[in-house]
């Protein structure tokens, strides 16, 4: 049985992300990954399709470094405050490149991951009636039921290369631990080809907690200790989330040489945790 490396941050994303790559960053409100999301930028690892369910800052800044081709997502935005100004520009206006999108709804993504991680080609839900998404994707398409002739919506599996995570613990095993908030990450981690966890701490001992998900280490390719490291988002039990970030987030984003500066002063030459929105 393969066990999980434990290595730093920058070694494990240039072993496992690499130009062209399909990757998912999940993350719902909580424990979202903006450490490795951060290195990837440092790194210039570029031409990638993005996934996510929930595209909010994180990929606003990847979108905006120019390291974007594709988005597959569900919705997007700045949580409480509005708009990804990157987001937007990019596909209004192609800067700094254009932008491909494959959008879908919650529930379509969510069961792509479920296909992707049960090893089938597709999955089938009640959904998209009415709307003109389908039209927009070739992602999408219809099933009828062999048992009642009920037609259902078929949507593709989700098999990304790197699934990127952030959760609290890991043991020194490999095997790593989240809890409260969760979404979709166990799901998107056993669809992926390869994974990367970064977690606040490694303890001798998972200890169970209520509602936590406890992802083997034979699913799990490295893990880095990054305390931290979903910052401005939180991670339960460690750190609470930075609303000040997200409102501070808005004016940079919307102006290109404002954003610009602040990738190379608090991204690229940093090689810590994200600062302050609003740091210079």
């Amino acid at each position: 049985m393969t066990m999980a490396d434990i290595r730093s941050l920058h070694d494990a994303v240039a072993d496992l992300i690499h130009d062209g790559d399909t990757v998912a960053m999940e993350g719902f409100t909580h424990l979202i990954p903006y450490a490795a999301a951060h290195e990837v930028i440092r790194q210039g690892i570029t031409d990638l399709t993005l996934v996510r369910m929930t595209p909010d800052v994180i990929y606003d800044q990847l979108i905006g470094a120019g390291l974007v081709r594709k988005l597959v997502f569900s919705w997007g935005g700045n949580p409480g405050v509005g708009s990804l100004h990157r987001f937007r520009d990019a596909v209004e206006n192609g800067w700094p490149r254009p932008l491909e999108l494959d959008e879908h709804s919650h529930a379509g993504m969510a069961n792509r991951y479920v296909a992707g991680a049960s090893k089938l080609p597709f999955a089938v839900l009640r959904g998209y009636r009415g709307s003109d998404i389908p039209t927009r994707t070739d992602t999408i398409s219809t099933v009828t039921c062999p048992f009642t002739g009920e037609e259902l919506a078929a949507v593709a599996a989700l098999n990304p290369d790197v699934t990127v995570i952030h959760a609290q613990q890991a043991d020194r095993a490999g095997n790593v631990q989240l809890w409260g908030l969760t979404g979709v990450q166990k799901e998107a981690a056993l669809a992926a080809r390869r994974v990367l966890v970064t977690v606040e701490e490694i303890v001798e001992e998972l200890e169970p907690r209520p509602g936590g998900i406890v992802l083997p280490t034979w699913v799990i390719d490295a893990v880095s200790v990054v305390p931290g490291g979903a910052h401005p988002s939180y991670a339960s039990g460690y750190s609470v989330r930075d609303n000040a970030f997200y409102q501070a987030w808005d004016p940079i984003a919307r102006n290109r040489d404002a954003f610009t500066r602040w990738i190379e002063e608090n991204v690229r030459t940093r090689t810590g945790r994200t600062e302050k929105a609003g740091a210079r």
